[in-house]
């Protein structure tokens, strides 16, 4: 038996996110037993309320249409997503993966929020079509770019702007499986490097609605493939799915509704995987029901406990779980990890019956059921499927 979202000692409620909700997925019971795990993150379980999510159309030659009608966002109105547009068309036609339009949307996004910015220090800017007026030094356009980038005009013409950021991106070592906030920083020298971070959930659903679900893609041998990020392979998205496998245990099933994660079998000592970069929360060991922590044995059913566990926290205030590590997990407290990086070994350690990897998603920053959410049409959405076809 998988723990549930148990009450983890400190747990606390870090910041506000993108709140994700899905549809609850029945699944058939795996390795585990009983029909309501022992230990939980809270005693209020709570019922969230669950909406259907369409899935969407993934299409690797989907090319972008400048001219074509924008999606509807209410972060950005329809100039600046198409300014979006154009940023992705221009990293179409440069051939640059799609993982690398998430990173220069994100970059845009925090440069000048989308908006192709005049600099009230640059006068010849001001005579320039524009739509804003910044003051940043010398800065000017969509990537608020310096004069060694190029001429005032040159630098406020979105194309020019984002096929200059993507060549300084393409000679980033390892671009496409470091942090976005990484490689961006990288590009930008930016005064604020971290901020970048917070814009890559929405910039990647951008990416998805504007260029037929690109974010969703993997590289692989040359080549965007849909829905097959896992282990070391990166989506778009910035997602991967932790382990190999097919889940068992579903999500809040009827059989146990207060199991707030999924349960996928892994034999024991397979490599986990960080599903996304961020900082890790929690690594540790969780006490059992009787206040013991001896997660370096197996478990047994109703035990209680995570046994060896860690929490990831991710950019846009999500939040990862992964439950009965066979050993000590292979990060601590506080430790930046990028995506697909080993994080720990499945095992059997804690509230369990048999080796898996419990594996959990919560939104706002909230480590409690209340923030819990069916992991299978989130990783899904991202390119990083759960169910064993990545």
């Amino acid at each position: 038996m998988s723990t549930a979202a148990g009450q983890l000692p400190g747990r606390r409620k870090l910041r506000l996110g993108v709140v994700a909700t899905a549809a609850t997925t029945v699944l058939t019971l795996l390795c585990c037993v009983g029909g309501v795990a022992a230990y939980f993150l809270t005693e209020l379980g709570g019922d969230e309320e669950n909406r259907l999510t369409a899935g969407l159309v993934c299409d690797p030659a989907y090319e972008v249409d400048l001219a074509g009608d924008m999606p509807r966002f209410s972060e950005y109105g329809d100039g600046q997503l198409r300014n979006g547009a154009i940023i992705i068309k221009a990293g179409q036609d440069m051939h640059v993966p799609a993982r690398g339009w998430v990173i220069a949307l994100a970059t845009a996004m925090q440069e000048s929020a989308l908006r192709n910015l005049a600099n009230s220090t640059v006068p010849e800017s001001l005579a320039l079509p524009h739509e804003g007026v910044g003051a940043d030094h010398d800065s000017l356009g969509l990537f608020q770019q310096r004069p060694s980038w190029g001429s005032a005009q040159q630098r406020m013409t979105p194309s020019y702007a984002a096929r200059k950021f993507y060549e300084k991106l393409l000679e980033v070592p390892n671009w496409q499986r470091r942090p976005l906030t990484v490689v961006a920083q990288q590009v930008q020298v930016s005064a604020f490097p971290d901020a970048y971070a917070k814009h890559e959930d929405l910039a990647g659903r951008i990416v998805d609605a504007l260029a037929g679900g690109a974010a969703r893609t993997v590289e692989i041998a040359g080549k965007a493939v849909c829905d097959a990020a896992a282990g070391t392979r990166i989506a778009a998205s910035g997602w991967t799915a932790p382990i190999a496998g097919g889940v068992g245990s579903g999500f809040r099933t009827a059989e146990r509704p207060k199991h707030n994660g999924v349960d996928i079998a892994a034999d024991k000592g397979t490599s986990i995987h960080a599903a996304s970069s961020g900082r890790v929360l929690v690594a540790r060991c969780d006490p059992d029901h009787s206040g013991q922590r001896d997660c370096d044995r197996d478990g047994w059913p109703d035990k209680g406990g995570c046994g060896w566990f860690v929490d990831i926290l991710h950019a846009g205030g999500y939040i990862t779980r992964y439950c009965h590590m066979v050993v000590r997990p292979h990060v601590v407290p506080g430790q930046s990890v990028a995506a697909g990086q080993v994080i720990g070994l499945s095992g059997s350690s804690g509230n369990s019956s048999g080796p898996h990897l419990h594996f959990e998603v919560h939104v706002d920053g909230d480590r409690s059921s209340r923030g819990a959410i069916n992991p299978v049409p989130f990783m899904r959405e991202r390119g990083a499927p759960l169910d064993g076809t990545a």
